[in-house]
């Protein structure tokens, strides 16, 4: 899977503006459709405190914090599917994506055009999720008619995949045709294998943004209800911020500053880190540590990864020359107050080979190349 965020959503509902605020970098922020052409392509530093509590136990000359990709693609609008817009260059933005981070406008500014006239959440959502829903099925109905040719094949390998492949095709198909996402078919591992190579957009995971007023932050909007009862519906999450508000304290000096902003808006915490950390989790991302007198830094695996995977993250020396890795637990750290007392307190783990990696994690290993 492609481990980056793709932001998708209906032109002016704020996308490049939460862009901007999530990378720091000033992405084309306009009030006209397709101000976004190219995509924009940010790397974003995952907001973890646990970095500075381990670097407060174990002196450090620097904190590294882990990263994870968002891409941000113009908006889509009705007939998409059928190149309207541009849509067919912004589709294949969006299947080049590992999940999708779908932006809903729920705030009311008259200065600020709606593609369609009114702010109807319900409605934007059925829009975007229609030509995506379009997009896969003519995917779907292509390989549908190639399968024809296959059952016939004189090699056998084919046909047997073929016959494996129709029946959830059609399934496929038929979801696709109600509108619905290729996401709910309930498929085994092997059957997702059989599907992998459609790149099919409705099968990424998906999250609901809703982009609100600052009064809507502090009081709530019924707009976010409509959100989360469609979100429920699909197994998706929600998360709200202010897409304006947090740009505001995205351009504050320090963290300090940024902190104090929070404190008078009356948040425990910024709502771009809350999107951040699904969008790092959707993607099926963890984080280990590693810690030293140079640096602490928060390295990324993938949720399942054993100890050598998480050595070749560092260098893939430590990958093939593996011996062992030498592991405790952040928590574990943070009760016993140093290294020492999680060795006296028998914390301190020697793990081989098959040794699945933990969120949270603090290792060392040890190579031989």
């Amino acid at each position: 899977m492609t481990l980056n965020c793709g932001i998708v959503g209906l032109p002016n509902v704020g996308k490049s503006t939460i862009f901007s605020a999530l990378t720091a970098v000033q992405a084309d922020v306009a009030n006209y459709p397709f101000c976004t052409i190219d995509p924009n392509v940010g790397v974003v530093n995952v907001p973890d405190p646990r970095l500075a509590k381990i670097a407060a136990i174990i002196p450090t000359e620097r904190i590294v914090p882990a990263v994870v990709e968002f891409v941000d693609i113009a908006g889509l609008v009705r007939g998409a599917s059928k190149g309207e817009g541009r849509g067919n260059q912004f589709l294949g933005h969006v299947r080049n994506t590992g999940v999708i981070i779908h932006v809903v406008r729920c705030f009311e500014n008259e200065d600020i055009v709606h593609v369609d006239g009114t702010v109807n959440p319900a409605s934007d959502i059925e829009t975007i999720n229609i030509e995506l829903a379009l997009a896969d099925l003519e995917t779907v109905e292509k390989r549908l008619a190639k399968l024809e040719r296959e059952f016939r094949s004189n090699d056998r390998e084919v046909a047997k995949r073929a016959t494996q492949l129709a029946p959830l095709l059609e399934q496929a198909r038929d979801l696709l045709s109600d509108g619905r996402p290729a996401r709910l078919l309930e498929l085994s591992v092997d059957q997702e294998k059989l599907l992998s190579d459609l790149h099919l957009i409705t099968r990424k995971k998906q999250l609901y943004v809703c982009n609100v007023d600052e009064a809507s932050i502090r009081t709530g909007s019924p707009y976010v209800g409509e959100v989360e009862k469609i979100a429920a519906a699909e197994g998706a999450g929600v998360v709200t911020i202010c897409g304006q508000l947090e740009s505001e304290i995205a351009g504050l000096a320090s963290d300090e500053e940024k902190q104090m902003f929070l404190e008078e808006a009356g948040l425990e915490e910024s709502g771009l880190s809350r999107l951040i950390h699904e969008g790092y989790r959707l993607l099926g991302l963890r984080t280990f540590f590693t810690a030293g007198p140079k640096e602490v830094r928060a390295w990324t695996i993938t949720a399942g990864d054993r100890a050598p995977q998480a050595a070749g993250v560092i260098h893939s020396d430590f990958e093939r020359g593996f011996i062992r890795a030498e592991t405790y637990h952040c928590d574990d750290l943070f009760a016993a107050g140093s290294e020492q007392k999680i060795r006296e307190a028998g914390k301190l783990r020697q793990e081989g080979k098959e040794y699945v990696v933990q969120d949270g994690d603090v290792m060392h290993f040890k190579f031989n190349v």
